[in-house]
């Protein structure tokens, strides 16, 4: 028992390992550029540093909850700026949720399970892509992952403190991306299902549901000052975009939500996010041998659901597995809603990220099904069947991997998406003399097309610009200056040239598509 105990947690290590490896590897080329919604979060992040003015909530770019700039922050402060601190925040949160997972699993159902979900997150396209992309959201699943197992840990060990964690965790979740505000909901089904499924429930745990009320009310306090001080902080452009929306709708609400909520289910399996920010279009977000075993998974769990809840009715049997599943489906299709509620941009990936910790428990489910099946049988099958399904998981942590790292990583549409012009602009402007003036003139429609090339260039003696702004460009020394133009702007150029004849046009190519042009 001992040694099988050490086999797991050295397993476990092996898979938080891979997952960290998977997320930090060629982290400055791959993605191949810093979009613009990410250098934002470090432009905030830097204002901070400068200031000391650190806030819950940060209002540029429509509006984000501050915890994610405020750690972007901080990595800033204890490592420098760069494009591995910008994304460590994503990174550690991306691999924490592996952990978490694994804890989850083991405490609703077992070990396996729990290593297999844990093993799934480490390696699949999903979660591997946005862990590499500097975006709030990111911290959602770890959140949910953790408020979740502290809470089935406190149901089993009664203690005060697993209470406290979990609320701890639920609160934090305020703090992070706008999609957890719906996550309450999950708790008020498992609060009825948990009377249901228990005997004298609140009797017993009428002490721990409070304390688990007071941290989070605690911990979600500030955010939820803020949000009273500022009411227009708490608003999002949701009904510009709700399929509610009368603009939106054009007066039919039933088929707009209709094909919504359709398209937010077949991204798992057939047709995928279309972005490629967030996914490898036109392909779904889970691989085949992945998206099978979610599908079977939750089938499975719906059946178990509605044979647990007849038995509940009809023969008064109570069974806290009915709670478990009632949490999964609940889990899913509520964190489903942010994404099916919209109606731009589905399937969205992105939107629908609450749900990726229990899509992959649902198809650890599936995996750890089979062998369950297998152990009824002779040596030999269990060898046979246990043989596959660890091939089956190699294999398909394999596909994801070269899919992200070698096919993905090298199309020069994720270039383009990733905005690879701004990055490589920045990346010239640091190999260039700190002495050397430079202008960098931006696109007129875009006022955060600057950030990617300022946030990591702001020692490198470089102003910026607007086409309309160009008599404002005076160097010291035209000869020995460079102006870059993050667009083919012909007109600006000329303008230029006419003022500083010795300047010379260049159209600078690189990689997977990326144009830009200079005067020097």
């Amino acid at each position: 028992m001992e040694n099988k105990k050490k086999l797991i947690y050295f397993l476990l290590f092996l898979i938080l390992s891979l997952g960290l490896f998977l997320r930090v590897y060629n982290i400055e080329n791959t993605p191949p550029g810093i979009y613009p919604d990410e250098a934002i979060n470090g432009e905030d992040a830097i204002q901070a540093n400068n200031t000391g003015n650190y806030q819950w909530f940060y209002p540029a770019n429509q509006g984000r909850e501050g915890l994610f700039m405020n750690l972007i922050a901080l990595c800033f402060k204890l490592f420098g700026i760069s494009i591995l601190t910008l994304k460590l925040p994503a990174i550690l949160s991306g691999t924490l949720v592996i952990l978490g997972i694994f804890l989850l699993g083991q405490e609703i159902f077992n070990k396996r399970i729990g290593l297999i979900s844990s093993f799934l997150v480490a390696v699949s396209f999903w979660p591997l892509n946005f862990s590499r992309i500097s975006f709030r959201a990111n911290m959602l699943p770890f959140i949910l992952v953790f408020t979740f197992y502290f809470l089935f840990r406190a149901l089993r060990t009664r203690k005060k403190i697993d209470f406290a964690i979990s609320g701890f965790f639920c609160g934090l979740g305020i703090h992070t991306y706008i999609a957890w505000r719906i996550s309450p909901l999950i708790l008020i089904m498992l609060l009825i299902f948990f009377v249901l499924s228990r005997e004298n429930f609140l009797k017993t745990y009428w002490r721990g549901v409070l304390i688990f009320l007071f941290s989070s009310l605690i911990v979600a306090f500030p955010m939820l000052y803020t949000f009273k001080a500022h009411p227009e902080y708490f608003e999002s452009r949701f009904d510009s975009i709700s399929v509610f929306s009368p603009k939106v709708n054009k007066g039919k609400t039933i088929q707009t939500f209709a094909r919504s909520f359709s398209l937010s289910l077949v991204k798992y399996n057939f047709w995928g996010d279309q972005n490629w920010r967030h996914n490898y279009p036109p392909y779904p977000l889970l691989d085949p041998l992945t998206g099978i075993a979610f599908l079977f998974g939750i089938i499975f769990s719906f059946f178990l659901f509605f044979q647990k809840l007849y038995r509940r009715i009809k023969r008064k049997i109570r069974d806290p597995e009915l709670a478990v599943h009632t949490f999964l489906i609940f889990w899913f299709f509520i964190m489903l809603a942010p994404e099916f509620m919209t109606a731009e941009g589905n399937p969205h990936a992105l939107r629908s990220i609450g749900t990726l910790p229990v899509v992959f428990i649902f198809s650890a489910l599936t995996f750890n099904f089979f062998l369950e099946k297998a152990e009824e049988h002779n040596l030999i099958f269990r060898k046979i069947i246990f043989s596959l399904v660890i091939f089956a998981l190699l294999s398909l942590g394999a596909f994801n991997t070269i899919k992200y790292h070698y096919f993905w990583a090298n199309k020069t549409i994720v270039g383009n998406s990733f905005n690879k012009n701004l990055t490589d602009i920045s990346k010239y402007i640091q190999a260039l003399p700190k002495a050397q003036e430079k202008f960098v003139v931006t696109g007129s429609n875009n006022t955060l097309e600057r950030l990617p090339i300022w946030l990591f260039t702001l020692d490198d003696n470089v102003q910026f610009f607007y086409p309309n702004e160009l008599p404002k460009i005076n160097p010291r020394n035209p000869n020995n200056s460079i102006v870059f133009f993050t667009e083919n702007n012909q007109n600006a150029k000329n303008e230029l040239q006419l003022k500083f004849p010795n300047l010379v046009p260049k159209k600078i190519i690189n990689s997977l598509g990326s144009v830009y042009y200079i005067l020097q």
